[in-house]
Order: C-alpha cells, then sequence, then structure tokens
C-alpha cells in the first residue's frame, strides 16, 4: 500500500481537497504525508524594482506566505493523526510539475496526491495544465482529485482558500 505520499499544496480550494483525499489515503495505509509548496520566484517580477529589493523584500515575502500555507495543510493532516513534512521549494523558472515530479523521484514517493481544476478546451490550453505534466511524467502513480462547483464554492467560505495576488 503507498507508505510515501506526495501532495503538492497551495491552500486553493482545489488542493485542499487533494489534500483531504491524501489524508483518507493516508489514514487507510498507515502512511506518511509529504507537503510540497512551490514559491515561483519569477512569477511577479516585474522589472520595475531593483533586484536588490527583490531579494531582499519580496521574495522574503513570498516565502513566508509559502511556509505559512504548508502550516495550514500540515495542522490539517496532523488533526487526522498523521505524520507529515513539509517542503518548501523554489521555482526559478522551472515548471512547478517539472519540480512535483523531482521531489516525487528523490523522496522515493509511492504516490503523488493532487488536486486538479479539471480545465478543458480553451482554458487548459491557455492555462497550461500542471497536473496532466504531473500524471505524464511521473514515476510513480498520480491521484487526481477533481474540484467542482462545490469546491469553488468551499474557496469562498474557508480560510484556507489561496489568499488573492
Amino acid at each position: 500500500m503507498y507508505q510515501r505520499i506526495l501532495v503538492p499544496f497551495d491552500a486553493s480550494a482545489t488542493s485542499t481537497k487533494g489534500l483531504e483525499e491524501a489524508i483518507q489515503l493516508a489514514t487507510l495505509s498507515g502512511g506518511h504525508i509529504r507537503l510540497v509548496h512551490v514559491v515561483e520566484v519569477m512569477k511577479y517580477a516585474t522589472g520595475f524594482e531593483t533586484c536588490a529589493a527583490y531579494i531582499s523584500e519580496v521574495i522574503p515575502v513570498m516565502k513566508r506566505e509559502g511556509h505559512a500555507i504548508l502550516d495550514k495543510g500540515k495542522h490539517l493532516a496532523e488533526k487526522a493523526g498523521l505524520t507529515v513534512d513539509t517542503l518548501l521549494l523554489e521555482s526559478m523558472g522551472s515548471r512547478v510539475s517539472d519540480l512535483v515530479v523531482q521531489e516525487a523521484r528523490a523522496w522515493d514517493a509511492d504516490v503523488i496526491v493532487l488536486g486538479t481544476h479539471g480545465r478543458r478546451g480553451v482554458g487548459r490550453f491557455l492555462l497550461g495544465s500542471d497536473a496532466e505534466q504531473v500524471l505524464r511524467l511521473s514515476p510513480v502513480p498520480v491521484l487526481l482529485v477533481r474540484g467542482g462547483k462545490d469546491v469553488e464554492k468551499l474557496a469562498e467560505t474557508t480560510s484556507l482558500a489561496a489568499p488573492e495576488r
């Protein structure tokens, strides 16, 4: 059974739903959860700020927020009586999916559990799909947990929803 469960987590409603599924799986298998959050360091670089300001002010805030997100997810898993650890990764332009797959290999994960928006058509084409890319590249089984309209409503009412930027 799955003992090492890797869960990419950003505190969005869909990733929270993925974590809830991973918690159920870990409870059944006696498994260990590793939560991973990726800070996309270049995502908010505008070019108008100096390099020093970006490095000394913006990136530390992003890391602090990333750790806060991981703490929220860790609290959920620990509340269920599970062993969980967290890992904050920094992306310097790499796709989130690539970093998740690298971590699955490095940590020797048994399964990756992640929430997905389930976008189709133009929305998927324009936004890309990290979940699909993880599925294509993963060396281990991937459990995709589909979001939906009730998950979007949950995001409006839960404190775990990712902060607006």
